[in-house]
């Protein structure tokens, strides 16, 4: 397997958890999002992501987009440890948590919306940093209220073991620190995000430790 990814992309974050979890091999090409003007922009890469994002996840023949999808994928082809509960309430909870970060949170704050912001509506780094602790603290406000009163919320997300729902929520907090989001406000999301930090599967995907990481 080859895993196209940057290594402070948190959607690359994800999938390099999933795989570390599920205790996958896999080849770690690097992909740039500002060096060179942004490697996936370049024509070779957009051969294999004419949306010009990471991640890519190529296994054998198939490849797939979007981080949802790959875990997805991984979890039904390598389905030791699920990803998912086996009951169909539960995976429902696991995925509704995992959308809210994925498509509520963290598309706010990526890099071709910063771009976007410095470039077409006048926001300096200062003004695009407020930006997205705006929108992550709006998501996490909501998101901790729902885990905080949630009946089936363990030492993670959904019951004790992590789910798809803790991939996808260590990565946004990591996005959370880096932009000076307050975590003090969200106490049940930085426990759930400190006990991940206790697994090496998650210790081992963070940012710091990719061999691009600058």
């Amino acid at each position: 397997m080859k895993l196209y990814n940057y290594f402070r992309s948190s959607a690359s974050y994800r999938v390099r958890i999933a795989l570390n979890l599920k205790g996958l091999a896999y080849e770690y090409v690097p992909v740039h999002l500002v060096r060179e003007g942004g490697q996936q922009h370049a024509p070779a890469y957009r051969g294999i992501a004419p949306e010009g994002l990471v991640p890519v996840l190529v296994d054998g023949d198939v490849g797939v987009h979007q981080s949802l999808a790959i875990i997805e994928y991984l979890d039904e082809t390598h389905p030791d440890p699920p990803l998912l509960p086996a009951d169909a309430a539960g995976r429902a909870a696991v995925r509704a948590i995992a959308l809210d970060i994925a498509c509520d949170i963290h598309p706010l704050g990526n890099t071709r919306v910063l771009k976007y912001l410095a470039a077409n509506c006048g926001l300096d780094k200062d003004g695009a940093d407020a930006w997205v602790r705006h929108w992550i603290g709006t998501g996490f406000a909501a998101l901790e209220t729902r885990l905080a009163q949630s009946p089936t919320r363990g030492k993670f997300c959904h019951g004790n073991t992590p789910t798809l729902a803790d991939i996808l929520l260590v990565p946004q907090v990591f996005n959370a620190r880096r932009f000076g989001v307050d975590m003090g406000r969200f106490p049940t999301i930085a426990a759930i995000d400190a006990r991940c930090a206790q697994i090496t599967a998650f210790a081992d995907a963070a940012p710091a430790k990719q061999r691009d990481a600058e």
